[in-house]
């Protein structure tokens, strides 16, 4: 079947970069131990190069090389060379002027990669005014453009907003902006999609293409969303650990994979709509004991207000929703970054106040709750954070970390703490030996890993999963997932499933709710959502969503820019008819006007 040209890629010319026998190794108790070896390829301007593999392959490690922001234990070697400079080796005054101008990077975990007492805008001019020669006022210019190309709303504002101000997807979208600031020759993109919904991911690629031609840009593309690398990829290298098993084309590696590791890789990727049994695994994941289905968490109504600050008015997160969720059951919430879903969750966990309406959370009324009643809750009700670099405490060891809910809330310690810590890491594959190490010391999916675990710890009647498998390679993603599946079967807890990728939140959940702009546009039972959407919202976004095939994706493409073309046209005719009615209003009004101004005798 033939491809479109956007996956047929012929290099030209001499490569943007030429890596040669790349190795990477941590110097750890003594030892120099690799990351990665041996390591080969060209990277021509205009291509895409997608680096797929499990966490701790060695995929980042590789490439943050390149930039020389390996940590101080880290060495590399080999040969890396932009155009016909080395960047092995390179002095750091020397990297400084290629970081960022000529080299970019899009890091995996936003809230860590920003720095926290600058605003996004002022981040974004640093950057502008270090390697060009411009004046604050065209620079703030500049860095608000940026910041509507990757879609974040109301930039101007947003332009003064700390990192911690803005929500997961718009952090990612930030840190985007920064990196396309200068139109770099090459862009390393370490997971650039992780904390995006789908509809600005498909944003964000489309960018991301623009920049690769207009610009002729090279792309690195590290990422574990094999949509994704269908989407975008020309060429593809599977690493595993630390080695290169297979290189191809994205048509290649995607049409007959010869490793059995590539060939394992792609059978663990969901595909939307072809969930071989999200009736099969709703039926092996309810819990034989729970026959009552009592409603475990209910809102009506209910409200979740930002209070105004200075200048600012009162920010209306949620509006209206309602809910229910029984005992054993999984409800997926999706939609846009910003729509108010993690805003959901944390409410649900007491870490925000309830505005207005109702919220019941395992018998306890949310509203107005008092610090001291939601202490007996906290054991009752667990979440996985998004972003895992910044949840967990940096200064603890993760065993510690593991351990501390199990201590405080049910007074376990020594040996017996020991055990329980133990026996948490085995539950989310994470070796025995890890926990002694320290958060920063661990890959993103590892870290994650570790949160699903200090979640988990006490068997909570409610879970709250934030993005729970975002950070995770999709073979670890079906390993946690099974696990998900078998702690509900076990323990009956219900689940709140705040997700992006609806081919996950289709296998595992019993119903979908879709929200956009604070307000809950439709739920239903998952097959209904996902095979008979009624809401235009959910339509765009089911097809927003990027299979593992790179014919198929290319067709799923071009739906989508066609359901996009409709609604904008849509949103014209509606808003020409707004217009010729005010028209129409205000031509009576002067009318009416012109009328009383006339002469009684006149008339």
């Amino acid at each position: 079947m033939d491809t479109s040209s956007e996956t047929q890629f012929t290099a030209t010319g001499t490569p943007v970069l030429a890596v040669k026998g790349l190795g990477v190794d941590f110097f750890v108790d003594g030892s120099w131990y690799p990351a990665a070896a041996d390591i080969s390829y060209n990277l021509y301007a205009g291509e895409v190069l997608a680096i797929v593999g499990e966490s701790g392959s060695g995929k980042s490690q590789s490439s943050l090389a390149l930039l020389g922001l390996l940590p101080a234990n880290g060495r590399a070697r080999g040969s890396a060379k932009l155009g016909e400079r080395e960047l092995i080796g390179m002095s750091h005054s020397a990297l400084r002027h290629v970081r960022g101008r000529e080299i970019s990077m899009i890091f995996q975990e936003p809230m860590t990669a920003l720095n926290p007492v600058y605003t996004v805008g002022f981040q974004i001019v640093e950057t502008i005014r270090t390697h060009f020669n411009v004046g604050p006022a065209d620079a703030k210019k500049r860095a608000i453009e940026l910041l509507r190309l990757v879609e974040i709303p109301e930039p101007e504002r947003r332009f003064d907003a700390y990192p911690h101000q803005l929500s997961g997807g718009q952090r990612q979208r930030a840190m985007i902006a920064q990196a396309l600031a200068c139109d770099p020759k090459l862009l390393v993109a370490d997971e650039p999609t992780t904390a995006l919904d789908v509809t600005v991911q498909a944003e964000i690629l489309k960018l991301l293409r623009d920049l690769r031609h207009r610009v002729d840009a090279a792309i690195i593309l590290i990422t574990h969303d094999m949509g994704v690398v269908a989407d975008m990829a020309d060429t593809i290298m599977v690493m595993k650990d630390g080695h290169v098993v297979e290189r191809g084309t994205s048509a290649e590696v995607f049409g007959s994979p010869q490793h059995p590791y590539t060939q394992r890789l792609l059978d663990a990727v969901p595909h939307l709509g072809t969930s071989k049994s999200a009736t099969e695994v709703r039926h092996r994941a309810a819990p034989a004991a729970v026959v009552d289905h009592e409603i475990v968490l209910e809102a009506k109504d209910m409200v979740i207000e930002y209070p105004a600050r200075r200048r600012q008015k009162a920010f209306r997160a949620v509006d209206r929703v309602s809910f229910s969720l029984r005992r054993g059951e999984v409800m997926g919430l999706v939609g846009e970054s910003g729509s108010g879903k993690t805003t959901i969750g944390r409410a649900v966990v007491g870490l925000l106040p309830v505005t207005g309406g109702a919220l019941r959370v395992a018998s306890t009324d949310m509203v107005g709750v008092s610090p001291k009643k939601l202490r007996p809750l906290r054991k009752d009700v667990g979440i996985v954070f998004q972003d895992p670099g910044s949840s967990l405490n940096p200064r603890l060891p993760i065993g510690e970390s593991i351990g501390e809910p199990l201590m405080l809330h049910k007074g376990i310690k020594g040996k017996a703490l020991s055990n329980e810590v133990e026996r948490l890491l085995d539950q989310v594959e994470l070796p025995r030996a890890m926990r002694n190490r320290y958060p920063h010391e661990l890959s993103g999916g590892q870290r994650q890993r570790v949160g699903i675990a200090r979640s988990l710890s006490l068997e909570p009647k409610i879970l709250v999963a934030d993005e729970p498998t975002s950070a995770l390679d999709v073979s670890v993603q079906a390993k946690v997932l099974d696990l998900f599946k078998d702690l509900q079967r076990e323990h009956g807890f219900a689940c709140l499933f705040i997700s992006h990728d609806l081919a996950v939140v289709e296998m595992l959940s019993d119903h979908i709710a879709v929200m956009h702009q604070g307000r809950l546009v439709e739920v239903g039972p998952t097959e209904q959502i996902i095979h008979a959407p009624q809401d235009p919202y959910t339509q765009r976004l089911l097809a927003a969503v990027p299979v593992p095939d790179p014919v198929a994706q290319k067709i799923r493409r071009e739906t989508r820019d066609a359901l996009l073309v409709a609604a904008a046209r849509e949103i014209d005719a509606e808003e020409a008819a707004q217009v010729d009615a005010i028209g129409r209003s205000q031509a009576a009004q002067l009318g009416n006007l012109d009328n009383d101004r006339i002469p009684p005798s006149n008339q």
